[in-house]
This record gives C-alpha cells, structure tokens and sequence, in this order.
C-alpha cells in the first residue's frame, strides 16, 4: 500500500513502558505533537522532557485505563482538541500461570482484558468519531504473536490480544472506504520490564527501540498487518494452522507448556 503524508499528531498509550517510549522519542521532532498515555507520571515526565528536547510538542495524560468511562471521556476531549492524525493503542499488561502451574485468579484475568483489551477498544471508540468526520486518519493496535495460538504459559494475556488482533482486522475493513487506516501489529518477544514477566524462553528477543522502528515503517506504509521478526512469526502461523495435537507437542517441547 502507498505511504501517506507523515502524521503530525499521534496519541501512543502505554507510553510510560518500553515500546511506548521508545516509539514516542522515534517520533519526536519539530512540528509533531505527542499525545502520550500513561498511570507513571514520573516516567512521563521524564519522557515529555526527552520528547521536547527533540522539538516535539507534548501533551501527557496521567490516567487509569482500568477506569474505561475515564479513558473514553478523557480521549474524547483529546480528540476533540487536537487533530489526532494516528493513534498508537499500545498499553498493555501480561500474567502467567505461575512456576507451580497454580494458574491466574479472576482478578488477574480481569486486568489483563480489562486494559489489554476492553480499555483499548475504548480508546478506538473514542478517537473514530472525529476521524470519521474528517474521513482521515490511522489507527494502530499493538497486538503479539501469541494472538494466533495460545500459548499455555499467559492464557488471559493471548485472549486479550487474540481479541485486539481480531477487532483490527475487522475495524480496517469496516473504515478502508471512509478513508481510515487500521493496522494490526503482531510484535514476537521484546526486552521490557513487561517482556521479563514472562516464564519461558524468548527467542528472537529485539530492544524496544529496534521493535519501534519497524513499526513506524510498516505504519508508514499503512500495512494493515506488521509482524516480526519474521521466523517467530511464520513459526506462530504454522501453530494456528496445525492440528492442535501437533501444536500442542511443539509447545511442550519448546518450554512453553509450563512445568
């Protein structure tokens, strides 16, 4: 798909933690205004201090995404203030079974979905109006591989982003006519503090910044799917494909099947 003219406000949730961040200071420069989401407010000050360093405008937003009539009351009024050209639906928190398979409890679970899924559907719900009447726009939904098969380490955690993968691609079909892009980003493992919390291997591991720059380029060309790194990639897709009995030895062979 051809690029479009580079976006010169973006609003990035989740920007207090590793990719957010890295994908706020890749795109901070003269002209662009960031909109930056986050519950730290010392890391987003720190970050809005990097971010203006670079000559970008920055406006932070200090809020819960567990609270979801806050999240699409607060985003509304962004979206209403500013011309938001992309919007990075990036927050997110994961869960695990446990060392001893214990499993999550239902308020863990409850977390997960609650701000990786509902809170971000929220935050879609609340930018398309404007976007829609402008019959312009980009929205991009950090989703992970593990959406195409659950892996049995983080159940709650592929739900959530099997529901966000699912939700894009249904999101850019409905928008493509009005003139929206939609982009459904299936990143492999990344070096984060989030990244850490998970119990198994972590093959093809990439630093925040190297995932956020492959990012922008898939968003530059308005790729409705951005999936990496490649083997990682093409491994999960052959999981979603196989018998599940076939898919399930893999998993258990490779680590990821608990212990």
């Amino acid at each position: 798909m051809p690029s479009c003219p580079s976006p010169t406000c973006i609003l990035i949730t989740g920007a207090s933690g590793g990719i957010g961040a890295a994908l706020a200071r890749l795109y901070a420069a003269p002209g662009m205004t960031l909109i930056l989401q986050g519950r730290h407010r010392a890391r987003l000050d720190q970050l809005q201090s990097v971010c203006e360093a670079q000559g970008a405008r920055v406006e932070r937003c200090v809020l819960e995404l567990e609270e979801l009539n806050a999240v699409i009351e607060r985003i509304s009024a962004l979206a209403d203030r500013y011309r938001i050209d992309l919007v990075i639906v990036n927050a997110g928190v994961t869960h695990h079974i446990g060392n001893a398979n214990a499993g999550e409890s239902w308020v863990d679970i409850e977390r997960v979905m609650t701000i990786n899924a509902r809170a971000a559907l929220a935050t879609v719900t609340a930018v398309l109006p404007a976007m829609r009447q402008r019959g312009a726009g980009q929205i991009a939904l950090i989703s992970s591989l593990s959406a195409w098969y659950g892996v049995p380490l983080t159940p709650a955690y592929c739900a959530s982003k099997a529901a966000l993968k699912a939700y894009g691609e249904a999101l850019g079909g409905w928008l493509a006519p009005e003139g929206i892009g939609v982009t459904v980003v299936l990143p492999g493992f990344v070096a984060s503090a989030m990244g850490e919390q998970f119990p198994g291997p972590r093959p093809f591991l990439l630093t925040a910044d190297q995932a956020a720059l492959r990012m922008r380029r898939g968003l530059e060309r308005r790729r409705a799917r951005i999936s990496f790194p490649l083997p990682l990639a093409l491994g999960m897709q052959c999981l979603a494909v196989f018998p599940a009995r076939w898919s399930r030895w893999i998993l258990t062979r490779l680590g990821y099947a608990g212990s």
